[in-house]
């Protein structure tokens, strides 16, 4: 062992056991990885930060801008309107949430998928009276084996697209993974529709600060416009339409006559409907029913830019100038430049509109305004802000644009006219363009800890072969399977890359289990593109610990989960895994 290939095998150990210790965040521990890398001579200076410029950085990130476009479209959430409510086991609703989950990530990123499906996961669980640790931890699964099937899906795929094309110079395309994945991805969910019993029923989840706020009873205002569905339907329809999270309390028509919100009461074209619930279902209710948010469309930019208009949550102080005041006799748009959008009192419910409400010290309100100008006014008025947490009422939804977006992005990447990462970074462009996503919300869409730790990981990865590391192992692999048949050689690379995907996150474990895996592959003299594929699937499969995966960390509180649940359900999806991905491997790329 040379003194290089030392210092590689140093680093990569260095870099598993701070992982498995957990006192430092998985970003830092790869900077300081690549640091130790560059100081030690094994990654040339001028390559130290040659990973922030590859593609799989950027795929990554403009996956999940466009993932969280999808999401905020509320696309999927209508179209499961349509099925959940006839589901009322909890079987049916595991099988429905798990199938959901796997097929979305077929097209997004799995964590993109997951967490647009959480919030259905508890109205379901609400619905059937369940615990949501009955449908977390599957859908957690579901959406790592549905990533299998496309190359966005996950990211070990892509990064295994890399290895190929630097092997090759041709990268692994598109619906490459997909014969595979749709076999894991169909066994997985039959697994689960059964397994999930497997799994504690009655935990409680991490009080999170959305819950410690606890306000569910704002009130606002909704007009019914010429697109509403709800025009010649009852106040009981309505309701029903918001899966009777959203109650009606009022209802004004011809903006002078208030009408008693009987459950018969048939609702007409302009008429301004009261409507109380949390934030979430409001805008549930309001985007379902194609209602129009009263006030939410009056101008608020000032000095700033239109991408940092957002809705907030306050509370009244006791100084505060609106104490006494209503909205209207205050004229708080056109002094302050602020809309107001919705009030909730502590025990009390609100039948007159929001205009007329004389507000008291304690209300929380929720306004829409310029962020940048926001602090300033809310001291001038005397408010206070609550915790951040995502206000999305009266922001639009813009349905199936950013669905076209992303099918045309799969499109031409699929027929060779763009690659990957100038077809996904289009996409996650247009997204904003179009409207699905303000800039602000596409930053925070990125997850940047990610995307520091790929291209920290990168260079430190290629050091394991460039210095002849991989080599090794693989000679050492070459012994412990030279009386192995084909199928036994691969079955222990995606054990391998099983093994060490929890420990090392999945992208940085394909970063360093795949060039061993290819040196091995030409060693015993198969195609190496077998053996890239068990890395994929190995490194995407970890269904052990709640930390290797951000899915699994995703639905950790939750669903009330601890360390030792994962492994209940997961050993066993583990050996289904094993024990048919690799024929499934063997019968689509043959290593002989």
């Amino acid at each position: 062992m040379t003194q290089a290939q030392a210092f590689a095998f140093a680093i990569l150990i260095g870099l598993m056991v701070a992982f498995i210790w957990g006192r430092l965040r998985y970003d830092l521990i790869a900077v300081l990885a690549l640091l130790a890398a560059v100081f030690t001579g094994i990654v040339p200076h001028k390559a130290a930060f040659s990973g922030f410029g590859d593609d799989i950085v950027i795929i990554v990130a403009s996956a999940l801008v466009v993932s969280a476009a999808i999401e905020r479209s509320g696309v999927i959430e209508a179209l499961l309107h349509r099925v959940a409510p006839s589901v009322t086991s909890v079987q049916g609703q595991v099988v429905i949430l798990v199938t959901t989950v796997s097929v979305l990530s077929v097209f997004i990123k799995n964590i993109g998928a997951l967490a647009m499906m959480i919030p259905v996961a508890f109205q379901m669980a609400r619905r059937s009276k369940a615990s949501p640790s009955s449908f977390l931890m599957p859908m957690a699964f579901g959406s790592l084996l549905g990533g299998l099937m496309t190359l966005v899906g996950t990211s070990p795929n892509i990064v295994v697209s890399r290895m190929r094309e630097e092997l090759t110079g041709r990268p692994f395309n598109m619906f490459d993974f997909t014969p595979v994945g749709v076999g894991l991805a169909a066994a997985g969910v039959v697994f689960l529709a059964f397994g999930y019993r497997l799994l504690p029923r009655e935990r409680e989840a991490v009080p999170t600060m959305e819950k410690a706020l606890n306000i569910k009873d704002y009130m606002t205002e909704a007009r019914i416009t010429a697109n509403s569905t709800a025009i010649g339907k009852s106040v009981r329809d309505l309701s029903t339409l918001s899966g009777e999270e959203v109650l009606v309390t009022g209802l004004v028509r011809n903006r002078v006559e208030r009408l008693m919100p009987l459950p018969d009461l048939v609702l007409h074209q302009g008429d301004i409907v009261l409507l109380e619930g949390d934030p979430q279902a409001l805008e549930r209710a309001i985007s379902r029913a194609r209602l129009e948010l009263e006030g939410h469309d009056r101008p608020t930019e000032a000095k700033g830019v239109d991408e940092e208009i957002a809705g907030i949550e306050v509370v009244i102080g006791p100084r505060s100038v609106l104490i006494g005041q209503t909205a209207k006799r205050l004229a708080l748009h056109d002094r302050f430049n602020i809309n107001l959008l919705a009030v909730s009192r502590s025990s009390e419910r609100f039948t007159q509109r929001l205009r007329d409400i004389a507000l008291r010290a304690g209300d929380v309100l929720v306004l829409k305004g310029d962020l940048v100008l926001l602090p300033t006014k809310l001291m001038e008025l005397g408010l206070l802000p609550l915790a951040g947490r995502e206000i999305r009422l009266g922001n639009p939804r813009t349905g199936l644009v950013p669905v076209v977006v992303l099918a045309g992005a799969m499109v031409l990447t699929a027929l060779g006219l763009l690659p990957v990462a100038t077809a996904f970074f289009a996409a996650a462009a247009l997204a904003v363009l179009l409207g699905s996503l303000s800039l602000r919300e596409a930053y925070e869409a990125i997850d940047w800890p990610i995307l520091i730790m790929l291209g920290a990981l990168i260079p430190v990865s290629d050091s394991i072969g460039t210095t002849g590391g991989a080599d090794l192992i693989a000679g050492g692999l070459v012994q412990l399977s030279s009386a192995l048949p084909h199928y036994g050689a691969l079955a222990m690379i995606m054990v391998v890359a099983m093994a060490v995907t929890p420990f090392l996150n999945n992208a940085a474990t394909v970063l360093v289990v795949a060039p061993i895996a290819v040196t091995l592959a030409e060693r015993l003299g198969y195609n190496p593109d077998a053996f890239l594929m068990a890395v994929a699937v190995g490194a995407a499969c970890d269904f052990l610990t709640p930390v290797g995966h951000q899915c699994n960390t995703l639905v950790l509180g939750p669903g009330g989960y601890r360390f030792g649940d994962y492994w209940k359900l997961g050993l066993p999806l583990s050996f289904i895994v094993v024990l048919l991905g690799v024929p499934l491997i063997l019968w689509f790329w043959p290593p002989v």
